[in-house]
């Protein structure tokens, strides 16, 4: 690969590499810079700061929620799309595509005003326990179904270019003359052939919601990136250190979903 790599391009490496370290460098001595030399008193502090393991476990809890709903709901989705209503793909995509239009200040203000039909119009239904138990502070479903549609845009491109370099048709078609059911065709025919699609759905969902703060915050709950604004609102030096950590773990948990995707496709059974 490096031999394919023309100097042009080893330039634009380059100041890409520029572009995203050298910020990221200065943060980091900004943060241990200290009169009396080298100190990582900021970083210790974060971690003795009440909040951060409940807010980050939180965080986490939310994005495997959003990354089981979203998956659960656009697979078949799109697969059914592609195979029985491919005329209809114009109008999924402009559905799909309306979080990205649509502003965080008016999707919280319209999910504000739905939460209040409970107290206002169904206090005397069953379905008033169902309002109250989605906005348990414990774990706000409420906050999945927000980052649900909020992570639609970058599942279904994620999805639809995967579908679009298999042939959907030929393996279900395969699966289902073998005897399988339409459910045992999707899962063991195309889901196998959809992990880098998958993959890359997860990465998406999981960096929106370790990284969105408007919705949270608004909604009244505190995930990680609402803690990291709590944190760090009084010493400058702590709120970079925040903010650096934030990022390394944004890295380290998708190298680690990378990797575990990785090793999955290096040790398929061999035959023979």
């Amino acid at each position: 690969m490096a031999r394919r790599l023309t100097p042009w391009r080893w330039a634009v490496l380059g100041l890409a590499a520029l572009y995203f370290l050298v910020p990221l460098a200065a943060s980091v001595v900004f943060t241990v810079d200290d009169p009396d030399g080298i100190s990582f008193d900021a970083y210790t502090r974060i971690l003795s700061t009440g909040g951060f393991v409940s807010s980050l476990l939180l965080s986490l809890e939310l994005a495997v929620a959003t990354i089981v709903v979203v998956l659960l709901l656009m697979v078949p989705a799109v697969v059914a799309l592609r195979l029985g209503a491919p005329r209809l793909r114009p109008v999924v995509e402009v559905v799909c595509s309306l979080p990205l239009v649509v502003p965080p200040i008016a999707f919280v203000a319209g999910i504000v005003t739905v939460l209040k039909w409970g107290p206002d119009h169904l206090s005397r239904t069953p379905l008033f326990q169902t309002f109250v138990a989605i906005q348990n502070p414990g774990f706000p479903v409420v906050l999945v179904l927000a980052y649900v549609v909020m992570a639609l845009p970058f599942v279904y491109r994620a999805l639809d270019a995967g579908l679009r370099a298999i042939d959907v048709r030929t393996l279900v078609e395969a699966a289902r003359s073998c005897g399988a059911s339409w459910p045992q065709a999707l899962v063991r025919a195309v889901l196998p052939n959809l992990r880098g699609a998958l993959l890359n759905a997860a990465f998406l969902t999981l960096a929106l919601v370790l990284g969105e703060f408007t919705v949270a915050q608004l909604l009244g709950y505190q995930p990680f990136a609402v803690w990291i604004y709590n944190a760090g609102s009084d010493q400058a030096q702590m709120s970079v250190a925040v903010s650096v950590l934030s990022l390394l773990v944004t890295w380290a948990l998708l190298l680690a979903l990378a990797g575990a995707g990785g090793g999955r496709n290096r040790t398929a059974p061999s035959r023979g």
